[in-house]
């Protein structure tokens, strides 16, 4: 989190949006990803969309599920088992449906919030980091690219390998850390410091580290943000980001800031 002037990310979210918004109606959007790096997408608002990895079948995937079809069962999609979830989860923000032959998945937003919604989507090689947000569209595609991947192609060695081992062991260890951190409800052996030291950001804001919490390779950090300008603040999990690329996961509680109005923020890095 480096020193910089605050630019609202609104315009440059809403021109995204808009191109990616008019791409749809005639081909699919296919996005180039790579492991850990947050990537922006646009998914119909009243439908289903679509999702697939370019190359490579989904093997797990992490969000606030409202609900999903797609409990374990004895057909697995590249030896793992797609994700489970309870039957309603009303605060869940999204409906997921698994297509298990082709390794791809449905999701359907739920409610009318405008918030961006996170999802983790992960293959044998990789873990994307998706933020989706809503359009009233028709029904599309989304195809996730990563060339990084292809390279890995051929060497057994690497395949499926990640800080954390495979994948899909990856994914569920950033879910179990981000619930902890919410609920305040770590598992055992997560290391919980407090901390309440105060983080040069912008001028516009307060942030208060509040918490960290160490967890076997990865290290999640509790932030108050509160907006100290006079002006209605747009956040975006993007600026959380670090120019050392660790940072895995972002998650921020309310994105519209009015003035004086706080909100937490939740970040997940690699670590020891």
């Amino acid at each position: 989190m480096n020193n910089k002037p605050w630019i609202p990310p609104l315009l440059a979210a809403q021109l995204a949006l808009a191109v990616l918004s008019a791409s749809s109606a005639h081909a699919s959007q296919v996005i180039d990803a790579r492991d850990g790096v947050t990537i922006e997408a646009v998914i119909a608002s009243r439908e289903s969309t679509r999702i697939r990895i370019d190359n490579a079948p989904i093997t797990d995937v992490f969000g606030n599920l409202y609900s999903s079809n797609c409990a374990p069962s004895a057909s697995t999609v590249a030896g793992a088992p797609m994700p489970n979830a309870p039957a309603i989860n009303p605060a869940g923000e999204i409906v997921l449906e698994c297509d298990r032959d082709k390794g791809e998945i449905y999701v359907r937003p739920v409610g009318n919030s405008n918030k961006p919604i996170n999802l983790f989507v992960a293959s044998a090689n990789a873990t994307y980091t998706l933020l989706l947000r809503r359009s009233d569209t028709p029904s599309d595609t989304i195809v996730i690219r990563d060339k990084t991947a292809r390279r890995l192609d051929g060497d057994p060695t690497k395949a499926g390998q990640g800080p954390l081992g495979t994948s899909a062991n990856h994914v569920r260890a950033m879910k179990a850390l981000l619930v902890g951190m919410a609920t305040e409800r770590p598992a055992p052996e997560v290391r919980v410091e407090d901390i309440n030291r105060p983080i040069q950001l912008w001028s516009e804001v307060r942030l208060l580290l509040t918490r960290s919490y160490a967890a076997r390779g990865l290290v999640g950090e509790k932030y108050l943000l509160t907006n100290v300008s006079g002006q209605t603040m747009v956040l975006s999990e993007q600026e959380f980001d670090r120019p050392e690329g660790q940072v895995v996961g972002v998650a921020i509680d309310n994105l519209n800031l009015r003035p004086g109005d706080s909100t937490v923020v939740y970040v997940i890095r690699i670590g020891s």
